[in-house]
């Protein structure tokens, strides 16, 4: 966060929203690798390679684990137990946030000039809207470490289900409400959602991918360090 451009710095403080200088940078022992809770969940965080909007390996992300709060690794195991039943498996593209990644995707929000990009992860929506539109926020509960972004896949044969929309596609096809896919797609995407709820998740209404349990232990406090 300390290298944040001025101009989107200045924009989060009058906005009086926490920095990630705000946030806690220890990791408390209620944090939990879900590697250890979700034995056969598989990992694909994005935001540790390039294969996501940035384009590049996201501030905060030295390795590619998934952490959460214990009450939300353990919900989740649930979550996997009774996908299990169903044939289906668990692909987590991220869990707690560090700060100061979601200040680097304040600092590319704020380039207009980085349309990199553009085709294949914002075609619908103007750059210099994504903020406005809740596609890019200024604080994410993904901080909190109970916040996680997953989807489906078949246990037979290791592809996902088709939701309509990649993970992160910041358009309104991917509202997980949105009439714009097909009765199958929209199934698949209830079949999550229902899945997620039993076991106590809440859904975010921008992405279908997105939950955050509802008694999250850290409502109001955003943390820092690390994925190490």
């Amino acid at each position: 966060m300390d290298r944040l451009v001025k101009p989107a710095a200045l924009a989060l403080s009058l906005a009086g929203l926490p920095l990630a200088a705000d946030a806690r940078t220890d990791r408390p022992d209620l944090f939990v690798d879900v590697a250890g809770v979700v034995p056969d969940a598989v990992f694909d965080v994005r935001y540790f390679g390039t294969q996501n909007f940035v384009g590049a390996r996201v501030d905060g992300y030295g390795a590619a684990r998934c952490f959460l709060t214990r009450p939300a690794a353990e919900a989740l195991a649930g979550v996997a137990a009774d996908a299990r039943k169903q044939g289906l498996g668990l692909r987590i593209f991220d869990c707690y946030r560090p700060a100061r990644a979601v200040a680097h995707f304040a600092r590319w929000a704020s380039d207009l000039a980085d349309t990199r990009s553009k085709a294949a992860y914002y075609p619908d929506v103007d750059k210099k809207d994504l903020f406005a539109e809740g596609y890019i926020a200024a604080r994410s509960g993904h901080s909190r470490g109970s916040t996680l972004d997953l989807t489906l896949f078949s246990s037979a044969t290791g592809a996902d289900l088709d939701m309509g929309t990649p993970f992160d596609l910041f358009s309104p096809k991917s509202w997980p409400q949105s009439s714009a896919v097909s009765a199958a797609q929209k199934a698949n995407r209830r079949l999550l959602a229902d899945l997620m709820a039993r076991h106590g998740f809440k859904p975010f209404d921008k992405e279908w991918w997105h939950f955050t349990l509802k008694s999250e232990p850290y409502p109001d406090t955003y943390f820092d360090f690390p994925i190490e």
